[in-house]
Order: structure tokens, then C-alpha cells, then sequence
């Protein structure tokens, strides 16, 4: 085994601010507990909750890293006493409470997922993040089975391209909505039966063109306040509603009379502060059920763009601007 050195480089945060406050600094290489893996880090991803960390939102969760970061891809550089199934040099990518951005970091070791087969190590790091969000919330809150038919707002965003293409494998009809003709035509080339450009067309009367009179059966929601009423219109009888992020706003007025005329349901999960056995079986369902569609091509990481780690600024700036189609990487 390769000796490892003594101090890494990191993407700091030196005060909760815009995209210039992210600067490379330098800490000591992190220390592996008996259950954890250290991973070399060759790509981090670059996720809507690391710019909320950055402005001082979304502070880490109690133990763990400071230094933005969720998910990343690269190689084993060392394993703990209690590891098993990981070797050194080992493809792995790998979900985080933290720490991605740079160039080493540690993670349990039931948290590693393997780099699939015809995906490229650095591009695994667009999966881990993504791949989990989608499975909990869509396939395990939401429910969605074949023949159902689902909505995703921010279609073609990291999350929305891996919804798409993942309820499309699993046999379900899907509609988005994203910001521009050019955003709607990439979400529909991965397999939305319609996409519609929120911006200058009503949603729920196009979406409910497109889906019939009766709605969709669930809709996977990033905007939250602004649309909450709107999807509980849209919703088909025993509907479920999945909210993952607040970027309109926390607090909204609902017509409960349409929940219970409709039988509805309204949940919504956070990953990263979820309790790591509850995680580990994400990550072995993920193995299980998605990696083979990896495997096979029929499911793809959907890139932006690659930047290299001195141009962190540039990924925040990309990220806020929200023009990007699918997800944005950090070269470690």
C-alpha cells in the first residue's frame, strides 16, 4: 500500500456568504475508525444542499465534517480493523454526512457503493447523492409502481434526471416541469412523456392534458410553499405528494377538504441527518435494485459539467444559476 501523507487539500468555507467565501485550504489527512473506509477522493458532487451549507443553512449533523460535500467517487486508501468486502484501491463512490470536498475522506464503510460496471470512476460521484434521494422518496414514500404515472418538478436537475430515467425503468409514465425549451427537450429525450416549461405554461392544466382528467399518482416536489395547493389539485384519488426541498418558502396555506375528499398523502424526507442503519439499507437496496440498470446502460448519470477543484467558486455560481441540465462535478 501506497504511504499516505499527512495533509490533504479542502474546499473551505471561511464565513457563510456567496461563492467567493470557498477557498483551498489544508487539513490533516482524517484518521479511519474500525468500520470506515478511506477513500482517495477523485470527484465530489456538487448538490443544492452544499450552497445552503455555504450561507450558513444547513449545518452539518452532530460528529459530522465541516467541509461541504455529500457525495464522491474515487479509490480505497485504507480500510478500518472491522471492514470487510473493500480492499485498497478498490472503485468505490460513496454517500456522506460531509467532508467530500477533498482530497480524502472518511466514510463507514456500509455507505461505499461500487463505481458500476461502464461508468466512469469520476462520474460515479453524480450517483450516490441522487440515486438515494429518488429511491427513498419516490419508490418508498411515494410508492410509485408500475403503470402509476409521476410528476417531477425540477426535471432536470441531478435528482429530476435520475427520477425520470429510474420511474421510466421501472415501468411508470413521467411528466416535469422545468425553467426553458432547452431543459424540457434534454428531460424528454431521457423519457418524460411531456415536459412543461413552467415559466410560461400552467402546470396542472398541462400536465393533466398530457395525464388525463384524473391527475398523476405522485409528484416528487422541490418548490414547496408556492406549490403546495397545485399539486394537491393535480393529485389522483389516494395521491401521495413527496417534498424534498423548500426552494419557494416552509409555511403554506392548504385546503385540507381536498386531502380528505381524495384521500391524500403529504410526506417528505431529509437524508443526511437520517441515522446511519437506516441509510446502510438504503444503499443496499440501491445495490440491489438500481446498480444492475447501471450495469446494463439502461439508467445513466446525467453530467453537466466537470470542474477541477480550484474552480469550486465556479461550481456554486453554475449551481445558483440554476442553467445546468443534471449535475455538476468537482475534480479533487
Amino acid at each position: 500500500m501506497t504511504a499516505l501523507p499527512r495533509t490533504m487539500r479542502t474546499i473551505e468555507v471561511t464565513q457563510p456568504g456567496e461563492p467567493e467565501v470557498l477557498v483551498i485550504g489544508e487539513r490533516a489527512v482524517p484518521s479511519v475508525g474500525a468500520g470506515d473506509v478511506l477513500i482517495r477522493v477523485a470527484a465530489a458532487g456538487v448538490n443544492r444542499a452544499d450552497v445552503m451549507q455555504r450561507r450558513g443553512n444547513y449545518p452539518p449533523p452532530p460528529g459530522a465534517s465541516d467541509v461541504l460535500g455529500l457525495e464522491v467517487s474515487g479509490t480505497v486508501a485504507a480500510v478500518g480493523d472491522a471492514v470487510s468486502g473493500w480492499r485498497v484501491d478498490d472503485a468505490v463512490c460513496a454517500l456522506l454526512a460531509g467532508g467530500g470536498y477533498a482530497e480524502y475522506c472518511t466514510v463507514p464503510a456500509s455507505l461505499c457503493l461500487p463505481v458500476p460496471g461502464g461508468i466512469d470512476v469520476v462520474d460515479a460521484a453524480a450517483l450516490p447523492e441522487v440515486v438515494l434521494t429518488v429511491w427513498t422518496n419516490v419508490f418508498e414514500r411515494g410508492r410509485l409502481a408500475a403503470g402509476e404515472t409521476l410528476l417531477v418538478h425540477g426535471g432536470s436537475s441531478g435528482i429530476g434526471t435520475m427520477a425520470i430515467q429510474l420511474a421510466r425503468a421501472f415501468g411508470s409514465r413521467v411528466f416535469v416541469t422545468a425553467g426553458s425549451a432547452m431543459k424540457c427537450a434534454a428531460c424528454e429525450a431521457l423519457g418524460a412523456e411531456r415536459a412543461v416549461q413552467y415559466r410560461d405554461t400552467d402546470f396542472v392544466e398541462a400536465v393533466r392534458e398530457a395525464a388525463g382528467d384524473a391527475g398523476v399518482d405522485v409528484i416528487l416536489d422541490m418548490v414547496g410553499r408556492d406549490y403546495l395547493q397545485r399539486n394537491l389539485d393535480l393529485l389522483n384519488l389516494e395521491g401521495r405528494l413527496v417534498i424534498i426541498a423548500l426552494m419557494s418558502g416552509a409555511m403554506a396555506e392548504v385546503n385540507l377538504a381536498t386531502l380528505m375528499r381524495r384521500r391524500l398523502i403529504v410526506t417528505g424526507s431529509t437524508l443526511r441527518a437520517r441515522p446511519l442503519e437506516q441509510k446502510a439499507a438504503l444503499v443496499d437496496d440501491a445495490r440491489e435494485r438500481v446498480w444492475p440498470l447501471f450495469e446494463t446502460g439502461r439508467v445513466r448519470p446525467v453530467i453537466h459539467q466537470r470542474l477541477p477543484m480550484a474552480q469550486a467558486v465556479e461550481a456554486h455560481r453554475l449551481m445558483e444559476a440554476s442553467t445546468h441540465i443534471g449535475k455538476l462535478l468537482l475534480l479533487m
